[in-house]
């Protein structure tokens, strides 16, 4: 069987969740590799170095390296213009536009989905108001092109056989945008690289893309009222502003290497977790080191951790909601009298259920299964030319 995987786009600046998923079943799975752009296999830091992958037109086009979304009207087109007619199954990983490869009906398309579209459906109004092209007369053709994109996203969900989500979350998002239902499987998290320590210190902790859906101003807001010890670390958009809100309480450290986050993750009192994620990989890694995790209640983090109200024997953190300061002060101080209930280890093992080999093993049974279904139609198919067995 030969076999294409699909991807949105490679570039050294995209190493979220969803590359991840593509560097894991590249592993197991013997396939073609196709994206928008690629910039990874002539990079010799990347794990893609000297791999021939097919691209599209778009990797032509200026300042394509930091990235394609400047040319997001053109996306359903590029992604139509790979040549997928010599597989047999196609696998994509897609968080925009990988989903909608033309692919023909004797063909397996498998979708790996991280999210439906965020720009078109959940975050439309946000990025709207957020860019200076969603606002007056340039608002207008926006709204137009993210109507469009909306339109087509729903229709390419029908070429695709069946629909992976990333987490039950997703997987409800993928119902109310495509009717579509979608088996879960949670993705791979590097856990091993972590050691849990028992021993902590007295400061909270979060690790994240410095961006408006984050709400990492929501954490920031609220130790400026605790006055408790803070550590951010990473980098975006809002970084400069974030550091201009900040009290002294609070250390913004800006984008920090692997080994100084998993430092601080590993003697930090607990991780602090304001965004409503699909999935959400930073609160397993922090698990991972038996670190707490105070969470916002809604999105992937509630399948992730445990709050130690509703498991009390097994409690890895505890959930916040609504998405705002005052809440999240109110969690902070429960847990500063709960925290010793807490056990690292039990954080530890509930890490443990995100392992890369947990992730191999469901989606290489859930292929199998996938496989057997299309073989079988296929045969009865052509018993029924035949004339062997009746409709």
């Amino acid at each position: 069987m030969k076999t294409a995987l699909v991807h949105e786009w490679l570039t050294p600046k995209a190493t979220g969740g969803s590359e991840l998923v593509v560097r894991e079943i590249l592993k197991f799975v013997e396939a073609d590799l196709y994206a928008l752009i690629d910039f990874e296999s002539t990079n010799p830091h990347s794990y893609l170095y000297q791999r021939p992958i097919g691209t599209t037109f778009l990797q032509h086009f200026p300042k394509a390296r930091n990235g394609v979304q400047k040319y997001l009207p053109l996306l359903p087109l590029a992604i139509e213009q790979i040549d997928l007619r010599d597989y047999d199954c196609i696998l994509s990983s897609s968080h925009a536009v990988a989903k909608g490869v033309l692919t023909r009906s004797d063909q397996l398309h498998i979708c790996y989905c991280h999210t439906p579209m965020r720009y078109a459906w959940d975050l439309t109004f946000e990025y709207l108001q957020n860019s200076p092209l969603g606002r007056g007369l340039p608002g207008i053709p926006t709204r137009l092109i993210l109507h469009y994109l909306r339109q087509w996203d729903v229709t390419t969900a029908n070429r695709v056989d069946y629909f992976i989500a990333n987490s039950h979350h997703t997987a409800r998002r993928i119902w109310r945008v495509y009717r579509r239902r979608a088996q879960v499987i949670y993705p791979p998290v590097d856990v091993n690289r972590f050691r849990w320590q028992a021993q902590k210190e007295d400061f909270y902790l979060t690790v994240s893309r410095l961006v408006s859906y984050k709400q990492v101003s929501v954490i920031v807001r609220a130790f400026n009222q605790l006055g408790l010890p803070l550590v951010v670390i990473g980098t975006g958009p809002e970084l400069s502003t974030l550091r201009q809100l900040a009290q002294d309480n609070i250390q913004i450290l800006g984008e920090q290497s692997d080994r100084v986050v998993v430092d601080y993750m590993t003697r930090a009192k607990a991780f602090v977790y304001s965004a409503c994620e699909d999935f959400g990989i930073a609160p397993v890694e922090a698990q991972a080191c038996g670190t707490p995790v105070i969470a916002y209640g809604v999105g992937g983090a509630t399948e992730t951790v445990l709050d130690i109200r509703h498991h009390p024997q097994e409690g890895t953190g505890l959930f916040f909601t609504p998405q705002t300061p005052q809440a999240l002060q109110d969690a902070v101080l429960y847990f500063e009298d709960c925290a010793n209930a807490i056990a690292p280890e039990n954080c530890a093992k509930q890490a443990a259920k995100f392992t890369p080999n947990q992730f191999k093993s469901k989606y290489m049974a859930f292929l199998d299964s996938c496989l057997l279904k299309k073989n079988q139609v296929a045969f009865e198919t052509r018993c029924r030319q035949e004339g062997n067995i009746e409709d």
